[in-house]
């Protein structure tokens, strides 16, 4: 299990924990993360759980695929360290990492 911080586009930080084996997207939706809209429920078809990852941690993170470059095209505030949340998956490495949700998702 992983302690993972959202911070909101008003600055509001809420911290969950999240469970290993789940997605980034998964935990948001379940812990009621507002902002992670996730349409596709984690298809990796739209950008509703984009997220963009605190610059310090975006490093230790999985690489993104092409099909996930290819969706961040659509991303409502777009960043060199976005990502999609459902394509991140959570493990015990990622404890303390740091997101912020944008405030508009599409």
């Amino acid at each position: 299990m992983a302690k993972i911080k959202f911070i909101a586009a008003d600055g509001t930080e809420t911290e969950i924990n999240a469970e290993n084996g789940t997605s980034l997207m998964v935990a948001a939706v379940n812990n009621g993360i507002k902002g992670i809209v996730a349409e596709c429920g984690g298809a990796c078809s739209c950008a509703t759980c984009h997220v963009i990852v605190d610059p310090s941690w975006y490093g230790k993170l999985t690489p993104p695929a092409q099909l996930e470059k290819d969706m961040l095209e659509f991303a409502a505030e777009p960043s060199e360290t976005g990502r999609l949340s459902c394509q991140i998956p959570v493990t015990d490495a990622l404890d303390g990492l740091v997101v912020t949700v944008p405030s508009a998702q599409y």
